[in-house]
């Protein structure tokens, strides 16, 4: 018997990356996600929620946040509700950034970097940015809502080399074929 899928209610994106050596400044990396009208999908996004801000409606937040990486695990977390998304989005970009307050990093000069993207326990996705490991920003995920407006999930895999203010405007671009 088949089941008949649901779509998505509820994402978790998570992110971890050691802390820099005592000596140095800290690796400071933020999950950013961005929101798309049903009117303009590849337009500009409609709001952007990060460390210091959340979905003004409270569907996208962050519940946990690192500057440094220290700690166990998964350090920073954002949970997204697509059940609870007005109508009028079609599109939802999710992303990874890095501060290059203190000089160039990029995803290779980080040690035990990854992001994890959970429905429930399920995983969607687990990646350590070895295939964007020249970039300093990477998108992660693309949820998207289909014609009965059940959300979908899709790998969205895309280095950038920018810093964090400039990603959040680029990262929901159509890719360049």
């Amino acid at each position: 018997m088949g089941s008949v899928s649901r779509g998505l209610g509820k994402a978790e994106v998570k992110l971890k990356w050691d802390p820099s050596d005592w000596n140095r400044p800290p690796h400071h990396l933020d999950i950013i996600a961005t929101t798309y009208s049903s009117d303009e999908p590849y337009g500009q996004p409609v709001y952007v929620v990060h460390f210091d801000s959340r979905a003004p409606d409270g569907t996208i937040n962050m519940s946990r946040h690192s500057q440094t990486g220290q700690g166990f695990g998964f350090v920073e977390a954002m949970m997204l509700e697509f059940d609870r998304l007005a109508p009028s989005f079609a599109r939802v970009v999710v992303g990874v950034a890095i501060h290059q307050n203190s000089g160039p990093k990029t995803f290779g000069d980080l040690s035990n970097a990854g992001v994890l993207v959970l429905d429930g326990y399920t995983e969607l996705l687990k990646d350590d940015f070895a295939q964007v490991a020249g970039s300093t920003a990477t998108t992660v995920a693309e949820f998207t809502k289909d014609a009965s407006g059940r959300w979908e999930f899709h790998e969205m895999i895309r280095g950038f080399d920018c810093d964090p203010m400039v990603f959040a405007v680029e990262m929901g671009n159509a890719p360049r074929l």
